[in-house]
């Protein structure tokens, strides 16, 4: 679902804006061609893009680490809640906030996103950006190889599937946000936005859903 989103707003910010909004990658290579040709103001503008993404994931580590102390149920919700906010935000006042500046906020929602995902699984997924993906991916697909009929080839099975299925969302988000964004414009961020609240809702249900079993078995 995260991937999905990103997707949705990926797309969102290539049309709207012409700029990257899930990733800084490109922002370095932007930044180094117009700082030589001498365009130093741009070049500027795209250095404060990397540090909205830098900020959102450091804002995201904070708020993890405070919320870990105080009330762990909801560490991961309130970051999940924020970027919501942001999304929503900027589809109802995207006329009235500056390229430059829309663009931040939405980089800084993703560098939120992308610094959850990473503390949730310990680094081992990415849903911003597909280089790290397709990197492991490749690497996965040559060990099928070599790694037939053992103890290790139902785990990497299931990685496979996981990253693949990461991929699809991400594809399958910038396909559907490019279409509506051909009708309702920037409003297409209200779609990431409700695709947020729907994993929120899954996860609080599948955590009910778990406690009550639990709850039943203890009691049985």
């Amino acid at each position: 679902m995260l991937s999905f989103v990103a997707g949705v707003v990926n797309i969102s910010g290539v049309l709207s804006i012409h700029t990257l909004t899930t990733n800084v990658t490109g922002h370095f290579a932007f930044f180094s061609e117009y700082f030589v040709q001498g365009h130093y103001q741009v070049a500027l503008d795209f250095v404060s893009y990397i540090a909205a993404f830098l900020l959102g994931a450091f804002c995201c580590g904070f708020l993890v680490e405070v919320l870990l102390r105080k009330k762990p149920a909801i560490s991961h919700t309130i970051p999940m809640l924020l970027e919501t906010a942001i999304l929503i935000i900027a589809a109802f006042a995207n006329a009235s906030i500056p390229t430059e500046w829309l663009a931040r906020v939405l980089l800084f929602s993703m560098g939120l996103q992308n610094a959850l995902v990473t503390k949730i699984s310990q680094a081992t997924v990415r849903t911003t950006h597909l280089t790290g993906l397709f990197t492991d991916l490749g690497i996965e697909l040559s060990q099928l190889f070599f790694y037939r009929n053992t103890p290790s080839t139902k785990k990497l099975s299931r990685s496979i599937y996981l990253r693949l299925a990461i991929i699809a969302f991400f594809f399958l988000g910038g396909v559907i946000g490019g279409f509506l964004y051909t009708e309702i414009r920037l409003y297409t961020l209200l779609l990431a936005a409700g695709a947020l609240l729907t994993a929120l809702a899954y996860d609080n249900l599948r955590f009910g859903f778990h406690y009550y079993v639990r709850k039943m078995r203890s009691k049985a």
